[in-house]
């Protein structure tokens, strides 16, 4: 560690006001340094929103190296880091990142955390996925976004939906025409229906995009995935869990009727 990196994160250990934590945060976050990435996951949780943000920021620059190190945040009972840490994977784009992201954009009580999450399925890291991997990734992203796009009570979030809706098709122009138009045809649904003026404005916008734009494939060569062999396995292992657990709760009904029921169990968690 330099005394470089040592010294900016003294000052974030040492702030004694919500401006110096701010300062010192924002200072650490730009430094860009790998060694810096458990300082800023601890200053996700802080009590300070403007702190969190610059973390946030510093660790999406950071990138796939960061990922591990928020996962594990993931299984954290302090919530509000747990949300800045899916703020942070929807941002970073990484595959580890998926399951999480469509979980928490169809079913978490927190506009802001779906509304981020919404967005970031759109900006997934596409071109890393093996082939055998590929196909059923992005269907679960295109089925997520459109039942958000359709369902969410939050005009902000069915906005962000839309984001991915877009990004997503872009994405997948060559391989999946058929999603394509059924995203499109989804759009001139809710250019119809949709009550806000913003989601229907966010959606004219899209379709121009979609009608006039495609999307330039990344040269594998030069991009290619630093994801291990076990990375990849466990992605599939949760998407296949997922699909289960898909089965039974929409046998039961919409999952946002489960939200109170997360909220409670998130602000008392069972003891270990």
């Amino acid at each position: 560690m330099t005394d470089s990196l040592v010294s900016l994160i003294r000052a974030v250990e040492d702030a004694d006001s919500s401006n110096r934590l701010l300062e010192a945060v924002e200072n650490l976050a730009a430094a860009r340094l790998e060694g810096a990435i458990p300082t800023l996951i601890s200053a996700l949780s802080y009590n300070n929103p403007g702190a969190a943000v610059a973390a946030v920021d510093g660790l999406i620059h950071l990138g796939e190296t960061a990922v591990p190190f928020l996962l594990e945040q993931l299984d954290a009972h302090n919530y509000t880091a747990r949300a800045w840490a899916i703020r942070a994977l929807a941002g970073i784009g990484d595959p580890r990142g998926l399951v999480t992201l469509l979980g928490v954009a169809t079913a978490d009580f927190a506009l802001s955390v779906r509304r981020a999450a919404a967005r970031g399925l759109g900006m997934m890291k596409w071109h890393w996925f093996p082939d055998n991997l590929l196909e059923i990734a992005q269907a679960e992203a295109l089925e997520a976004l459109l039942f958000v796009a359709q369902q969410d009570e939050e005009w902000v979030v069915r906005y962000s939906a839309v984001t991915g809706l877009e990004s997503l098709g872009l994405a997948i122009v060559q391989a999946h025409p058929d999603w394509r138009s059924q995203i499109q045809s989804q759009f001139e649904q809710i250019a119809l229906n949709d009550d806000s003026w913003a989601v229907r404005a966010r959606v004219w916008m899209a379709q121009q995009r979609l009608q006039t734009e495609s999307i330039v494939q990344p040269r594998l060569e030069e991009q290619p995935s630093p994801l291990s062999e076990t990375d990849w396995q466990m992605i599939i292992e949760k998407l296949y869990d997922r699909k289960g657990q898909e089965r039974l709760v929409f046998a039961e009904g919409d999952p946002r009727r489960y939200r109170e029921l997360v909220v409670a169990i998130a602000q008392n968690p069972k003891p270990v």
